[in-house]
Formats: C-alpha cells, sequence, structure tokens
C-alpha cells in the first residue's frame, strides 16, 4: 500500500503437558516371591519405569516459545544435525520458510520425522488448539490471541487488509515508498513498520515482524489505538 503517512504515530500474547503411562505386563508376575520386602519393590519399580517413559516421551517433542528459531532449539537439544536436520524432520508442520516458525508449534526431536503418538492428557482445558500454516490459520491464530486480549477485529476485516496489502505473503516487504526511504520499510502481511511492530507488539506472539501471528496482531492492535478495529480500515493506515 502507499506509504504516505503509514503507521508514522505510534501511540505509545502452549505448552500442553502430557503424560505417559508405562505398564509392566507380566514383568510383576515374573517376580520371585520372596516376602513382603520384595513384593513391595514391584509398585516402585513400576512407578520408576513409567517416570522414565514419560520423561522420554516429553523429550521428543518440542513445543516452539515465543521468540525461538530452528537454530536456538537444535542448540538446546544438541541434535545431531542442527537446525537443518530439525527443519527436514518436521516441515510438513514448519511449512516452506524455516524461518517461521510459528509459537504452539510441535516439533519432533527423534529425527525421524515422524509425529509422536498423542499423549493422554490429565486436563482437557489444557489442550491446544492446531492452527493450518497458511493465511487461514494465521487469521485464525491471530484471532484467538486478539480475543484473549481484547484487540477487536474480525475475519473479514483482517483478510481484506491483508490482501489488499500484501496479497497474503508474509515476507513482503515494500521498498520503494516513503517509509523505505527513510529506512524503515514496511513489511508482512499487514505492512508493518518495525517502530510501529514494536510499540504494538502484542505479548505472546514472535519477536519477529515477518512472522505472519505477530504481523496480524500487532497491525490490528496499531489498528484498534487509531481506527477502533481493523475493520474501519480500508486503505492506506
Amino acid at each position: 500500500m502507499p506509504g504516505k503517512g503509514k503507521h508514522r504515530r505510534p501511540k505509545n500474547n502452549r505448552l500442553t503437558r502430557g503424560f505417559a503411562f508405562a505398564g509392566t505386563g507380566g514383568a510383576a508376575l515374573a517376580l520371585p516371591l520372596i516376602g513382603a520386602t520384595g513384593a513391595q519393590a514391584a509398585p516402585a519399580t513400576a512407578a520408576t519405569a513409567a517416570t522414565a517413559t514419560a520423561k522420554a516421551a516429553a523429550a521428543s517433542v518440542h513445543s516452539v516459545a515465543p521468540g525461538e528459531t530452528l537454530s536456538k532449539i537444535a542448540e538446546k537439544y544438541s541434535l545431531k544435525g542442527g537446525w537443518k536436520k530439525l527443519y527436514e524432520d518436521n516441515k510438513a508442520a514448519i511449512g516452506a520458510n524455516p524461518s517461521l516458525i510459528r509459537p504452539g508449534t510441535k516439533l519432533t526431536l527423534n529425527g525421524d520425522g515422524r509425529a509422536a503418538a498423542p499423549a493422554a492428557r490429565a486436563d482437557r482445558s489444557t489442550r491446544t488448539t492446531l492452527y493450518t500454516n497458511n493465511l487461514d490459520g494465521w487469521i485464525k491464530q491471530s484471532l484467538a490471541i486478539m480475543k484473549e486480549k481484547g484487540i477487536p477485529g474480525t475475519y473479514q476485516g483482517l483478510h481484506k487488509n491483508i490482501m489488499r496489502e500484501s496479497s497474503g505473503n508474509p515476507l513482503a516487504i515494500n521498498n520503494w515508498d516513503i517509509n523505505a526511504q527513510n529506512g524503515i520499510p514496511s513489511k508482512g502481511l499487514l505492512q508493518v513498520i518495525d517502530p510501529t511492530f514494536r510499540a504494538y507488539h502484542v505479548a505472546g506472539t514472535a519477536l519477529d515482524p515477518y512472522d505472519p501471528v505477530a504481523n496480524i496482531t500487532a497491525a490490528a492492535n496499531y489498528a484498534a489505538a487509531r481506527y477502533g478495529s481493523i475493520d474501519n480500515v480500508n486503505g492506506p493506515y
């Protein structure tokens, strides 16, 4: 969109716990009957095995936190093959751009590209909503965050502005308007300049203006402050 006057006056967001249970099966029946002491040892052994299994299962999946990158995650777990191998194993979940990993994305760390089996949840309230890694999913995830933070806006309002500003390309950048000439080009789905992104960044989203969800929510937050809602924006803003 034309850059004149846009974003010039900034006014100065899951980790699901899984439990894996390992049964001892027939192993307990094979223990020798050596009296009360031996009989009491079986439950402790089962509990230890279950704990070890749970830890192993938890370590095989990582939930992306805001601000994390594939490099940081690979370094954290000392993954063989580094971020490139991590990306290859999780390309279906991440998408075509390894630089765009959304908070909440589940990455497998077992190195074979297979998703870990769903873990049983002790509390249904901790369930994580999974969003598709495309424009529809980004908008829906942004709307969920906006609702939680009290930021107004609708799917239609976000979509129409995104399509006008970037045609749905999260890596879009304007290198020709007045903002670009001033060294602060507009970026991302809703073409936000860095100062505006920082001023209206929504806690809990990535600190990357190219991150689709972070870009949408920051722009919606800005539009709400200046225009009442992103729905009221029908042109350059």
